[in-house]
């Protein structure tokens, strides 16, 4: 299935199949009791989602909405626990996927350890370039989100992105 940008997967609560992203990037936002937002994840190519769903059924920790173009492959769920019972390679695989996604967090965690704000936003925007070329992260995140992500207040985000633009015009 394709989905375009700014369509939503799945939704926070909901239960339902597993995906398996073959292209194109998605985000993860739970909305908390009192109506907040937060970006919690980001999907990348070859992900198979939701992670906390991978060896037992759970509802969805959040939400899923394309942040460009996706390609998405829909898993259906009651085959895909069978197949993990009779499977024992299968288990292994989603362990190494697992550990994929683990190590992706300790890049995140370095983002977020850096002291400088300027710094913390590099790293983000190349980690993003990696995935998906895009001239700006605002193209696929608002302000709030990428602050949400790297630790920084908006305004912060704001000034940074400013003054990378006025940077680029000299």
């Amino acid at each position: 299935m394709i989905l375009h940008k700014g369509e939503t997967l799945f939704r926070q609560g909901e239960s339902g199949p597993l995906y398996h992203v073959k292209s194109g990037l998605l985000k993860i936002n739970r909305v908390h009791a009192d109506g907040t937002l937060t970006l919690v994840n980001v999907i990348v190519p070859d992900e198979i989602i939701p992670h906390h769903s991978l060896l037992s059924p759970n509802p969805y920790y959040g939400t899923a909405v394309a942040l460009v173009t996706c390609e998405i492959e829909v898993l259906s769920a009651q085959q895909w626990y069978l197949e993990l019972e009779h499977n024992h390679a299968k288990c292994r695989e989603i362990a190494l996927q697992l550990q994929g996604k683990l190590r992706m967090m300790q890049q995140r965690i370095d983002q977020l350890s850096e002291v400088s704000p300027a710094e913390k936003l590099n790293k983000l925007q190349q980690w993003f370039q990696s995935f998906v070329p895009v001239a700006s992260l605002s193209e696929v995140l608002t302000q709030d989100e990428i602050g949400q992500f790297i630790g920084l207040r908006r305004e912060t985000v704001n000034r940074l992105l400013r003054a990378q633009a006025q940077a680029s015009k000299e």
